[in-house]
């Protein structure tokens, strides 16, 4: 998809509907401006940010030995478990 948008006086531009559609922007949305050589490519910042945090985990699930969402529960507790003997073991 093609689509042109004029440069304001300050910098600013209007991100063409058809595009804020296509990236699911809304309003109050960030985008992130990637700029590689003579080209620039914007894209939703969040998405971005989710994308690069998936890339990041990539493989840990099946490195902890996570195959579905009762593991994932079960993780958690266990964590969350271990924290609460940790700040209370303090205490007794």
């Amino acid at each position: 998809m093609e689509e042109v948008a004029k440069i304001t006086a300050k910098g600013q531009i209007t991100i063409p509907a058809a595009i804020r559609r296509s990236m699911k922007l809304k309003d109050g949305d960030n985008v992130l401006f990637i700029q590689d050589g003579d080209r620039c490519y914007v894209e939703n910042a969040a998405m971005a940010t989710i994308n690069r945090m998936q890339e990041a985990f990539a493989g840990e699930a099946e490195r902890l030995g996570l195959q579905n969402e009762d593991d994932v529960a079960a993780m958690v507790k266990e964590v969350r478990r271990d924290r609460w003997e940790k700040r209370h073991a303090d205490h007794a």
